[in-house]
């Protein structure tokens, strides 16, 4: 075994790495990381840094969503709405959780998210 520890980044390609600045940093709210370059600039969620990083002309936005968790999926929601943040479809309930799927500016998936339910031990995330 290679002894994992955690997972400490996950790279989003961006083709205009100002725009993607912007919202991850403001339409989000997602906390810039001030150490770190600025040619890569990286939000900080708490748990996993999102490294922002500028993609070739062959630029093909991540399918894969990043799914961040909010207090209330509902009303994330609607704040994101009312800044022009277009969701694709209705926000889900899979018996377990709250889900809605957006983009970013570049089409990269993202999803606000929130389980309420608890683990079959009785736990909670």
């Amino acid at each position: 075994m290679i002894g994992v520890e955690r997972t400490d980044f996950v790279s989003v390609p961006v083709r205009d790495l100002d725009r993607a600045k912007t919202f991850y940093g403001e339409t989000l709210g997602i906390p810039g990381n001030p150490q770190a370059h600025e040619s890569y600039p990286e939000f900080e969620t708490g748990n996993l840094t999102i490294s922002l990083l500028v993609s070739s002309d062959d630029f093909t936005p991540t399918s894969s969503s990043i799914a961040l968790r909010v207090q209330d999926v509902v009303e994330a929601r609607k704040q994101l709405e009312g800044v022009g943040v277009e969701f694709d479809g209705e926000m889900f309930d899979t018996g377990v959780c709250h889900v809605a799927f957006f983009k970013d500016p570049d089409g990269n998936g993202l999803a606000l998210h929130r389980r309420y339910a608890p683990y079959a031990d009785g736990s909670t995330p």
